[in-house]
Formats: structure tokens, C-alpha cells, sequence
């Protein structure tokens, strides 16, 4: 599956509408997020009943303040519109997979129940 570009106008439908979103944060100028884009569409490819996602961080700046994006690239799973994961750098695919393997496996009535907890 290709990855998806997410801007200001469809971020929150396509984190709303999909039970796992993969998101990239990126920019043109970063060459590590160049280095860590083969691996990420190779991660889409693999997993394609995943919707992985890429924001440019120079374009959709709203979107990298909203997340507190310090550093590129990193990483942020959304499993039912929560943040279950998040890590800047790039990871290796074997990483990547291991911490889309994680996510999946995640029980969310716990989450949600541990989140409660805390608020």
C-alpha cells in the first residue's frame, strides 16, 4: 500500500476513520528521513492493512507544533485515536516491524482503563 501525505485539511479524518495509523514526520532537507523512507514504504508494502502516513514537516507545520515534534524523523503510532507510539530517529525495518507487531497486539479497553487511571 502507498503511504498517504497528511496535511491540515485531512489529519484528523484519516487518524478518525482508521484503526492504525503509521505516521512519519519528515522533512525535504533531513537526510536521515530520506535514508528512513525506503524502509517505511517498504514497512507499508509488508502491512497493508495498516494505513501508513507521512507529514512534511516544512509544509504542515500546525500539525508538528500540535505534536510536539522536536526532531525528525520520528515516529508516532495511532491505534483508535490514541498515541500508543512515539519516537523520534529512524528505526531499521526489523524495529519498525517490531514495534508495528506491538501495536497491534495491544489490548485498548487496557489502555483506555490505564489511561483513565491516570486523568
Amino acid at each position: 500500500m502507498a503511504t498517504v501525505d497528511l496535511t491540515s485539511e485531512n489529519f484528523n479524518n484519516i487518524i478518525d476513520t482508521n484503526d492504525i495509523v503509521i505516521v512519519d514526520y519528515w522533512a525535504p532537507w533531513c537526510a536521515p528521513c530520506r535514508a528512513f523512507a525506503p524502509t517505511f514504504e517498504h514497512s507499508a508494502n509488508n502491512n497493508p492493512g495498516i494505513v501508513f502516513a507521512k507529514v512534511n514537516t516544512e509544509d504542515e507545520q500546525e500539525i508538528g507544533q500540535q505534536f510536539g515534534i522536536r526532531s525528525i524523523p520520528t515516529l508516532m503510532i495511532f491505534k483508535e485515536q490514541i498515541i500508543v507510539f512515539s519516537q523520534a530517529g529512524a528505526l531499521t525495518g526489523a524495529d519498525l516491524q517490531h514495534v508495528i507487531d506491538k501495536a497491534l497486539a495491544l489490548d485498548m479497553d487496557a489502555v483506555r482503563a490505564e489511561m483513565a487511571e491516570k486523568s
